[in-house]
């Protein structure tokens, strides 16, 4: 059966990046340098594996995410303790967490230095 291994997406700064993730748990787990043109950084929450992909190319410090990028999402044990944690190194929701459905979870978004959003989701305490 095929299986999702990671999701790439590129990024202006390498440290910039790299730091904002670890923020939100991730470590750094391996760089591979791309001939002379890029640097593919690998980061993942621990035990999971290089699941996130951040490219570097040299010379180029933007791109635009065009009409069809919207996010990826995380879990979180506790959201309120998490926001004020990420709060404390920097980092704003866009807006307050909220749920969808009556009974749902919760869940808010932040973003990225080079502005990609990521949703947080508060892990439902039974499902651990």
């Amino acid at each position: 059966m095929p299986a999702l291994i990671h999701t790439c997406y590129r990024i202006g700064d390498i440290d910039r990046s790299v730091a904002f993730y670890e923020k939100l748990g991730f470590e750094e787990l391996s760089r591979m340098p791309i001939r002379d043109e890029a640097i593919n950084v690998f980061m993942g929450l621990p035990g999971d594996g290089p699941r996130l992909e951040l490219t570097y190319n040299f010379g180029v410090d933007s791109y635009t995410h065009g009409t069809g990028y919207n996010h990826i999402a995380i879990t979180v044990d506790d959201m309120a303790a998490t926001l004020e944690r990420l709060a404390s190194l920097g980092i704003q929701p866009e807006k307050p967490p909220y749920t969808v459905r009556e009974g749902g979870s919760l869940l808010c978004f932040v973003r990225d230095p080079d502005d990609y959003r990521i949703e947080l989701i508060e892990r439902d305490p039974g499902t651990s």
